[in-house]
């Protein structure tokens, strides 16, 4: 039996993809760290950088083209459900809508020589960072020279039904984020630009992708055209009615 080189290599691209997402990404350990946010190479003026993600269509995560002002498919469909005033309906459309993930460069104290890398997290800490920032006793807490470090508290969650939490605490004191003069460098001129880690979607990919998810019967010839998986869809989907009339109303007419 020949070896399938091709799909070797398709595995190798992958994992190699998947370690260099991780290597660029930061996410805490559980327990307590210490890290500072630093300003944006590609924005200087705004460290925040707020992500879309459809997290349920099959089983993968895709951006959502709204980050970019673009129009979004499953954002379409999603509002023609809500529309037919039917509550299962709407119940589904909720679930398909995207929900944002806001990222940070940071230097994590103790692996400064890593470089700059992306933190994300949810609503709650983005509120807080920016109720912090916006206070003048604060002010800028990612300036190079003045700014202040974060204390990042992850507990993991502890069991069924239970969720993960993070617990952020601003230093008091102002510190320079670095004093050794390459690192410096790196944090100037050798961050990782986002949309390189978290690749734009196209409207008609994200299309596809939404078909084969409200059909995951449907021929391996579209997953073959879009590269997307066709594992078993979310049971909710068996609750709206004619959701392939719906679909075709809407985008094949």
């Amino acid at each position: 039996m020949a070896i399938n080189l091709d799909a070797i290599r398709n595995k190798l691209n992958k994992l190699q993809s998947q370690t260099g997402k991780q290597n660029n990404l930061w996410k805490p350990e559980p327990g307590k760290q210490q890290i500072r946010i630093v300003p944006y190479q590609y924005d200087k003026d705004n460290p925040f950088l707020e992500l879309y993600f459809h997290y349920d269509l099959g089983d993968k995560n895709y951006l959502s083209p709204i980050t970019f002002g673009k129009p979004d498919p499953v954002v379409e469909f999603a509002e023609k459900l809500k529309a037919t005033g039917n509550r299962e309906d709407w119940q589904m459309a909720r679930k398909m809508e995207p929900k944002m993930r806001t990222y940070v460069p940071v230097l994590v104290r103790g692996q400064e020589s890593e470089g700059v890398k992306l933190w994300g997290f949810g609503k709650q800490v983005y509120q807080e960072l920016l109720g912090v920032i916006s206070d003048p006793d604060y002010g800028d807490i990612t300036d190079l020279s003045g700014g202040r470090d974060i204390s990042v508290e992850f507990t993991p969650a502890e069991g069924a039904g239970s969720f993960p939490k993070t617990a952020i605490r601003v230093k008091p004191n102002q510190t320079p984020a670095t004093e050794d003069k390459n690192i410096a460098e790196k944090i100037l001129n050798d961050q990782k630009e986002i949309h390189s880690i978290f690749k734009e979607v196209s409207y008609d990919d994200l299309k596809a992708a939404l078909a084969v998810w409200l059909d995951p019967d449907a021929s391996t010839e579209s997953n073959d055209t879009t590269g997307t998986s066709t594992e078993v869809a979310s049971s909710d989907t068996k609750k709206v009615e004619d959701v392939g009339t719906a679909f075709d109303e809407l985008f094949n007419q």
